[in-house]
């Protein structure tokens, strides 16, 4: 009994730590989006040009969402976590010094690669250390600092920005990393991550191959959903910089300031979304969904018609607030749905659907930017019809005790 409190103040600083592993990853490509004014402007990018510099990051990311997961399920959290940090964050200090194009777009390319394994991997330590009925709150909670990361890269880069320049950021930031996967790799030891769940559920004696995890239909739900979710964020990330400086005619500080908001909303959105996940939402998933989805969608319509910046930034946040209740359905389901030793695969798989909607999101903005010249309509029509996909997968969301899941989920109670 008297190992209780200490069992659960190592899961507050295991989460506490892949929380920072997660908003030092999203400080990293914030510091990108803020940068990327300065890094047109000295390169002479062209929107399509531009469009490719920030799909290059995607490129990377995606393709190492499921070979992460698999990572982590074969060898662990903690190795997969520390290489994952170690090798982004010198990627991130060679963007710094970045000498063309062709250069920019390989280095942020292999920056992508090493924050892809990330996301699985630190969904595999929430189901280590967590017991199953504290998983969806704790994933979504760690999910949260995507959002944040979004409200400090601005507070933070864009300062520094105007104080050292964009070299100079990357380069300080890229340290920062080698810091926190050291903190990580200290933190995440074995007696931390085993025997520490108290979970009951059933045990598979042998795990299920990626080919019959492929066949489950919610897994495949919830990864257009995010393909769905992640189109309409991205888009938002990569452009609305450039949208509030060139269309809006804000200040490079006045946009970095401005943009932290929606950050901060969206961050709202998912920590409410993980509270309420078990309460409200278990056995409704579709329902809400469904509704958060559509809400998300007419404020970014409503976004890129309003008169000014003052409701620009109003829809904006609205739109990420409901973004975030939307992400955190797709994030907390699994640890419900799927057993601890497949969750490493099955977020993976999830997150590459989502991040193929990321991966193609500023390149075609970036087209349909230029093709119409200069004129962004098209472009958000673009986030809004792949939004859209998010609605007609959430309609058909099974609940989890109706799943095709051949892995047992949690029983109420």
């Amino acid at each position: 009994m008297n190992d209780i409190p200490s069992k659960n103040s190592k899961r507050h600083v295991i989460l506490t730590l892949l929380f920072t592993g997660w908003c030092l990853s999203y400080l990293d490509r914030m510091a990108m989006n803020v940068s990327i004014v300065e890094i047109a402007k000295e390169f002479h990018l062209s929107p399509s040009a531009l469009g490719v510099v920030l799909s290059s990051f995607f490129a990377g990311y995606a393709l190492m969402q499921v070979p992460g997961g698999w990572l982590a399920d074969k060898y662990g959290s903690r190795k997969i976590i520390t290489i994952a940090i170690i090798f982004w964050s010198i990627f991130t200090v060679f963007t710094g010094f970045a000498w063309s194009l062709l250069a920019m777009i390989m280095i942020r390319f292999l920056f992508g690669l090493g924050e892809g394994a990330y996301p699985a991997a630190s969904s595999k330590a929430i189901a280590d250390a967590f017991p199953k009925d504290e998983r969806a709150k704790a994933q979504t909670i760690m999910m949260s600092s995507n959002s944040l990361g979004g409200v400090i890269a601005p507070l933070i880069a864009t300062p520094l920005l105007v104080w050292i320049g964009w070299r100079n950021v990357f380069i300080a930031i890229g340290l920062l990393g080698i810091i926190v996967a050291w903190l990580l790799w200290y933190y995440l030891k074995p007696e931390n991550l085993s025997e520490n769940t108290g979970e009951n559920e059933t045990k598979r004696t042998e795990k299920p191959s990626f080919k019959e995890l492929m066949k489950n239909a919610t897994l495949w739900k919830l990864g257009i959903m995010w393909f769905g979710m992640s189109t309409l964020i991205w888009g938002l990330i990569s452009w609305m910089p450039v949208y509030l400086t060139q269309v809006r005619g804000l200040d490079l500080l006045s946009m970095g300031m401005l943009t932290s908001i929606p950050a901060l909303t969206g961050a709202v959105g998912t920590i409410i979304g993980g509270r309420l996940f078990l309460s409200h939402f278990y056995g409704k998933e579709k329902i809400y969904a469904t509704l958060f989805s559509l809400l998300a969608i007419l404020f970014l319509y409503l976004l890129f018609n309003a008169p000014s910046v003052a409701l620009v930034i109003t829809y904006q946040s609205l739109c990420t607030t409901f973004h975030g209740l939307v992400f955190a359905i797709i994030m907390a389901m699994p640890h419900q749905v799927f057993e601890k030793n497949v969750i490493g695969s099955s977020i993976g798989f999830i997150n590459f659907l989502g991040m193929i909607g990321a991966l193609l999101t500023p390149t075609v903005m970036g087209m349909l930017i230029e093709i119409f010249n200069g004129s962004y309509p098209a472009a958000f029509s673009y986030l809004i019809a792949c939004a859209f996909l998010s609605v007609l997968a959430s309609i058909t969301l099974a609940r989890p005790a109706e799943s095709d899941v051949d892995m047992p989920a949690q029983s109420e109670g």
